[in-house]
């Protein structure tokens, strides 16, 4: 059995390559060469941007695919790329979307079904408002390929398998999301969060997206669908914090001040990235009765980063270097 991933080195490639080649695959990734991959020897380099066509053709040749998993496809021309290039040569192919396909629809409600999808979508915000726009433009773009896998597949057959993640939480996140939470509650001092209720957190572990892929590889109802894919929890943000606190043995120093002023400092969205107001909850029903998923439950996999945090050398992101800019500003919010 052949297996290509598009990406494979950040984030979730390295553990996807894993579990291919312990599933019996030849493994082959193809991506530009860019990030440092920690990959087994045996596994397939190939070098291109996946954003030229040609550049894919090229890398690939006449090879065909049991299995394919694209983990950096954006748009609709990128999808009608890989429908043109990959048919007849795919057995299967794995999409990785996203929540946010739900967040640019009108009049649907957390956490979002799968029968959301189709409806409204919101009008294209003014390209002024930098981060509203380019948070729409994901969204719209995600829900273009998905149009696309979806024609493909009624027209054609295409093996497509579309599986739509919230904010994924692993030790390997290059955003390093939790990790500055972390680093923050380690330092003793305040964590500034924008002012509000803010919205309930329902994520999903790394690993558990690796486990819905391999589910998917062994399903024969999952070509032409597509899944949520996202933990069984639905928490707050404080409660989430006093969980990761309580792992860390540190105390939780949550001090909202309002988003204005936050905005205005430049510390959004890194001071808390869980404030994010595009940030997706999805219900996992569908992946369980069909793909049989079992998700970790948020305790064990929030307990097993907190280790891994603990037991690695420290890293540096971009997120916490602000970080004497944030205690400045809570310095003057007290004054």
């Amino acid at each position: 059995m052949r297996a290509l991933i598009i990406g494979g080195t950040r984030n979730l490639g390295p553990g996807i390559v894993q579990a291919l080649l312990e599933l019996g695959y030849q493994v082959a990734v193809f991506n530009r060469g860019m990030t440092a991959g920690d990959l087994p020897h045996e596994v397939k380099r190939l070098r291109g941007d996946r954003g030229d066509p040609a550049q894919l053709r090229a890398a690939l040749g006449r090879r065909e695919f049991d299995l394919v998993v694209d983990t950096t496809l954006y748009t609709g021309p990128e999808a009608q790329a890989v429908v043109e290039l990959f048919a007849g040569r795919v057995g299967r192919y794995v999409f990785i979307s996203t929540g946010q396909v739900y967040l640019v629809r009108l009049d649907v409600q957390r956490p979002f079904k799968e029968e959301d999808y189709p409806g409204p979508v919101m009008q294209e915000p003014p390209a002024s408002d930098e981060f509203e726009h380019q948070n729409w433009l994901y969204g719209h773009d995600k829900r273009q390929a998905e149009d696309t896998f979806a024609r493909a597949w009624e027209k054609h057959k295409f093996p497509y398998t579309s599986l739509r993640l919230p904010m994924v939480n692993s030790a390997r996140d290059h955003y390093g999301r939790i990790y500055g939470y972390w680093l923050r509650l380690r330092d003793g001092g305040p964590i500034l969060v924008p002012d509000g209720p803010g919205l309930p957190l329902r994520h999903v572990y790394g690993e558990d997206v690796i486990q819905s892929i391999v589910r998917v590889t062994q399903s024969d109802l999952a070509r032409g669908e597509a899944y949520n894919i996202g933990q069984d929890e639905t928490l707050s943000l404080e409660e989430f914090l006093l969980l990761l606190a309580e792992f860390t043995g540190a105390a939780l120093n949550l001090t909202p001040v309002s988003r204005k002023r936050l905005d205005e400092a430049g510390l959004v969205p890194y001071c808390s990235p869980f404030s994010d107001p595009w940030m997706s909850s999805l219900d996992n029903t569908r992946s369980k009765a069909e793909l049989s998923m079992k998700y970790t439950p948020l305790r064990e996999y929030l307990h097993r980063l907190v280790q891994f945090f603990e037991h690695n050398p420290p890293q540096q992101i971009a997120g916490y270097e602000q970080r004497a800019r944030e205690l400045e500003l809570m310095r003057d919010v007290r004054r």
